[in-house]
This record gives structure tokens, sequence and C-alpha cells, in this order.
């Protein structure tokens, strides 16, 4: 059913409500399948529809049958690329994660096949991440000593990155990537930076030669353990680290100045790891106090799936380190795959990718693996090499194969000090500065989160950074729903288009007409606050209309996409309110699902429907109509 405007053609649906099973699939449908994903396959025929389903989950049947030689070439040299810069960063960031080097080779081998399948991305290249290996390195070294107890830490690692797994897949399954997207941009950049600054400190042991350190990971500790035992500080060491790192910042200040060249900068850790084995080895550097990596075993991958470790004792490091890094993972690999494809004008689907990523894991940590991701300096690489699809990633595990077979061996004489140059390197261009000014003049709150998070992890610690700058996130969206959007609304003269006054201030009120505005949900958060707004504004317009000349509130609810049981109550209330005050309540463009519990309620039987509009222009029209009416009829009497 609906109902005419008086004096127009526009029309009010008072349709009956749609039934709860229509309301709930719809819902859930906007809710899990936002990009309705199967839209393309539902005419196709039952066979054809099968293959596309299947194409869907197992990207890799989607690309590779339109696969040519050509478009291998080019992935060919972008594969060889970042195995190239995968070496020397599998090594430093499994030190940084205080693992064995060998497993930092091995988590280039297995993850990137995974990827190849089930991933979306095709500019992603996979491979461990400083920050996370950071994360798990503090998280786990407070149940298990990587030192004193390398069996029980390295087990623990491994299932660290089984249970990340696990919830990356099932996020992914259950398409509730929405809960990450709480990790918003600010947090992230904070964090990141944070994490930076800890890393470089911590690599002060390696670029000045020391043995004994922190196992701590505040700034307060680190600077104390660095100061505590200078006289281990080894000036050779911290001259060629020093060497290596000018050599690396100078990589990168060419790839800047020139992107073409962009080879240089993805090649320079890979210099420096094979410089430094060649100085270790014809220079004899132990006797000059420079520590190297130590023995890598040649061979693959062993099967680590009886190394999974759920004893109650250690299990709640795992499943801490899991659930953080997890997320963190999927927050930056996913930004990630999505700036490339944005710029490349394709799409990346983020419930495939957390697919991917945990499947890439679960199975990583059963193979001698830890926790990989899309880390953004590889992807760049990538990228800026050519590739051309996932088959880059192939290539990198390949290389990674032979590496391990017959190379691995050679790079046990890898100073210390060149993977903690190659590791500052890194970390330097995480820092984001610019990004941090951006966000300070464009957003104050924002620029708060990403300093909480900045300096929670740098003084207190990784973990309660992130969750501290998270809580402020969080705080800033209930405020939004607490306090939601209301303004009062103006004519633009010479228009029918109402606005608000803050932003128009030539926007003019109408007489005996109070317009106001509500941009978002009425919830029992946000119920009082609505209503008390709403009053206030109607005694600011009494007190400039000498107290009588205000006769309708209209309320403009395009805004308001849905509403509870306590927002309801507090609409009846505000129209009582009105109503002793002699003023007539009258709703604005309300949405179908608010309509549809107010019918229900019978909240428009009670206002009545010729108290609902579509437009503020005809409820002014038909108000005007009303009163002119009973203007007339007084007179007639």
């Amino acid at each position: 059913m609906t109902r005419a405007v008086e004096g127009g053609h526009r029309s009010v649906n008072m349709g009956p409500p749609r039934s709860f099973g229509t309301v709930l699939k719809l819902k859930l449908k906007e809710t899990l399948f936002p990009d309705d994903p199967f839209r393309q396959i539902r005419k196709e025929p039952l066979g054809r529809r099968s293959i596309q389903t299947l194409q869907y989950f197992v990207p890799m049947l989607e690309w590779l049958p339109n696969y040519s030689f050509n478009l291998f070439l080019y992935d060919l040299l972008a594969g060889i690329t970042i195995a190239s810069l995968a070496i020397p960063q599998g090594i430093s960031y499994a030190n940084l994660a205080s693992l064995p080097p060998i497993i930092g080779l091995y988590s280039s081998f297995v993850p990137p096949l995974i990827y190849a399948v089930f991933g979306s991305s095709k500019h992603l290249a996979v491979g461990t991440v400083a920050a996370c290996s950071l994360l798990i390195s503090e998280t786990i070294g407070e149940k298990a000593s990587a030192t004193t107890q390398t069996e029980l830490y390295v087990s623990l690692v491994f299932t660290t990155c089984f249970i990340s797994g696990l919830l990356q897949s099932a996020l992914g399954l259950l398409r509730l990537g929405v809960l990450v997207d709480f990790m918003s941009h600010s947090t992230i950049t904070g964090f990141m930076g944070g994490t930076a600054l800890l890393i470089i400190l911590q690599q002060m042991k390696g670029m000045l030669g020391m043995k004994h350190f922190t196992h701590k990971t505040g700034v307060v500790n680190v600077i104390e353990a660095i100061f505590k035992y200078k006289n281990e500080w080894n000036w050779k060491c911290a001259l060629i680290g020093v060497i290596f790192l000018v050599f690396l910042q100078l990589t990168r200040f060419v790839k800047k100045k020139n992107p073409k060249l962009f080879y240089i900068s993805a090649m320079g850790p890979m210099v420096v790891v094979v410089a430094g084995c060649l100085f270790a080895y014809f220079g004899n550097a132990t006797k000059l106090g420079i520590s190297t990596v130590g023995p890598l075993k040649k061979g693959i991958n062993a099967l680590s799936v009886n190394r999974l470790n759920f004893d109650p004792a250690y299990i709640s490091a795992p499943l801490k380190a899991g659930i953080i890094t997890g997320v963190i993972a999927l927050v930056e690999g996913i930004a990630i795959g999505r700036s490339f494809a944005l710029a490349s004008n394709t799409n990346v689907d983020g419930n495939k990718e957390m697919v991917a990523y945990g499947f890439m894991n679960i199975i990583g940590s059963m193979t001698s693996c830890y926790l990989t991701t899309g880390p953004f300096s590889k992807t760049a690489v990538n990228v800026m090499a050519g590739c051309r699809s996932q088959m880059a990633n192939v290539v990198q595990s390949v290389c990674m194969l032979l590496v391990l077979l017959f190379l691995a061996p050679l790079f046990s004489y890898t100073p210390q000090v060149a993977l903690s140059a190659i590791i500052i390197s890194a970390m330097l261009g995480l820092v984001k500065y610019k990004k941090a000014y951006h966000l300070y003049k464009t957003d104050k709150f924002d620029f708060l989160i990403c300093m909480s998070a900045f300096f929670g992890v740098s003084f207190i610690s990784m973990d309660m950074g992130l969750l501290i700058s998270v809580g402020l996130a969080l705080v800033r969206a209930l405020l939004y729903m607490a306090r939601p959007a209301t303004c009062k609304l103006g004519n633009i003269p010479e228009s029918n288009l109402y606005r608000d006054v803050e932003q128009y201030p030539g926007a003019t009120g109408i007489p005996g007409f109070l317009v106001v505005q509500i941009g978002s949900p009425i919830y029992f958060a946000s119920a009082p606050y609505v209503t008390e707004r709403v009053m206030r504004w109607v005694r600011e317009e009494q007190d400039l209309a000498n107290d009588n000349d205000l006769e309708y509130v209209l309320l403009e609810m395009g805004g308001v996409t849905a509403i509870d049981s306590t927002g309801m109550e507090a609409l009846i209330e505000l129209r009582r309110n009105l109503q002793n005050k002699g003023m007539k309540m009258i709703l604005v463009n309300p949405r179908i699902d608010v309509m549809e519990k107010l019918i229900v309620a019978k909240f428009i039987e009670k206002i009545g429907e010729d108290a609902v509009f579509l437009s503020a222009e005809d409820a002014i029209e038909a108000c005007r109509f009303t009163l002119r009416n009973s203007k007339q009829g007084t007179v007639e009497v």
C-alpha cells in the first residue's frame, strides 16, 4: 500500500513488512557475501557452474589454463629476483625470531607454492616479516629459551604458525574478514613504526659485535643493555656494519631516484651477504671477533607435524602469539595486495586471501616453516621486476629448493653484522613519519591512535601497544555510535534543497518548522542523545521565535539505517515531549528497515500515515496546506 503526497505525485511506501526469513537472508548475504562472488555463474549450466565454483576456491585453476610462455618469461625474471631477496631476508628474520637460520630458508620454499595455488593476488610475493618475527621471539621467549631450550622453543614457534593458519583460514571460510577491519591503518602505521624502532635497537647487538644482550624488547631495556655491555663493543665489527648499511641505503636511494634501477636495490641484500661470506671465509672473521651464522645443512624441509606442541603448560604462549601475528599478517598482506591490485586495475578477494594465508601457514607449520605473509619489500620488488601472475612465487620456490639442496652450506659464513645491516636498512623504511604527520594534520584522533601504538610498542610491549591502540580505535567507534551525527537543515535560497546550516551559512530556516537530520542508526547507546539534542534545538528555535512560532519538527531519517526497541521508545518519548509543547513530529524519508519496525511497533499508527513524507519539501508543503485549511476553518467559524 502506498500513500500519495498531497499536491504531488511522490509517495511513501507503507507496504506490509517483509518476512523474518527474507530479512535474515538479506542481512546474512550483506554481512558474509557483500561482493556477491557467485553472481556471474548463477545462469550457467550445472557443469559449467561446478567448474567455475572450483575455480573460485582454487584460483590457480582459473589463471593457469590461459597461461603462456611469454608470461612465464616475465615471471621467471621476477621469481629469480625475489628469491635473491628471500635468501638474506629469510636468514635475517629467522635470526630476529631467534630461530635456526635454515628455518628462514625453509619458509621461502613451501608457503609460496601454497599461495600460488590458493592466492588471488598476482603481485604478492610470499615471505617472512620482521614485525611478526620479533613478536614471536618476544612471546614464545616467555615460555621457553631459544638458547637453552631450543627444541621446545622451535616446536612452540611451529605451533604458533599452525594456530595463526587456523585462525586465518577460519576467518576466510566463514567470511568474517570484517573483524580484521577493526585494525585501522593508523594502528598499523604506529605499530610498524614502533616495531621498526625496537628492531633497529636490537640489531645493535650484531652491529657492535656484542656477545650478551637483553631478552626484553622495550626501548629502555635495550638501551640499558647496549651500554651495560659496552666493554664488548667491537669497533671492527661496527665499521663493517656501517659500510654495509651505507651501501644498502645507497642502493635504496638509487632506486628512489630512478625506479627503473629497482634491481640494484633488490640485489643489495644479496650482495651484502655474498661479500660478507667472502670476507668471513678469506679474512678469517672469527679471529676479528666477528660471529657468523654457523652451520647450515643441505636438504629440504623436514616434516614437523610431530613437533607441534599443545602441552597445557606452554600452549598459552603459542595461542597469544598465533592470534596476534595471524591478524597482523592478514592486515598487512591484504592491504599490500589490494594497494598493488588497485594500481593495475585488478581485484583481490580479501576472504580468499585469508584462506590462502591460512592454508600456507597450516601446511608451513607441518613442514618446518614459521609464519609467512606478503611483505611489502618483496612484493614491491616483484612488481618492479614485471611479475604477471602467481607463477613468480613458484619460481621463487624452485630457486629456494636449489639453494636448499646445493648452496645452503655456503651461507653458513654469513656474518651476523651483515644480517643486522640488512634488517636495519629494511626497518628504516617502516618508520612512516610523513604518514604520521599527515594524520596529525587531517585527524588528531587518528594521530593519537597511531602514537599510542608507537609508544606503547616501544616502551611497554608489542602486544600491549597494539591492544591500547585498538582499544582507542574502538572507543572512537563507540563514541560515533553514542553520539550520532545530527544537524539542523535550512533551505538553500532559490532551490528545493535542504542542507546543514553550519556547512552552508546561507541556508535559511522555514518559519514554523525545525528540520533536523539524523545521520546514523538509533540504538540504545545513541537514543538518549538524539532525544536530548532535538529538544535542545527546539528550545533554541523557541528562543529565537519568541516561544510561539514553532509548530512542526521534521526528522530527516535518510541516514538512519537501523533502529532498535530503545530507539523506538526514544521516538515515542520525543513525540510526547513535542506534543506537550503543542508541536507535531514529522518523519521524512525513513529507510525500509526502520519503516518496517515502526509499522510493526504501531508507531506509524500512533502518529498517523499523514506524518510520514518522502522529502522535507513534500512535508513542508503538506503541513503548510494543513495550516492554511485550519486557519480558514477558524475564520469561517
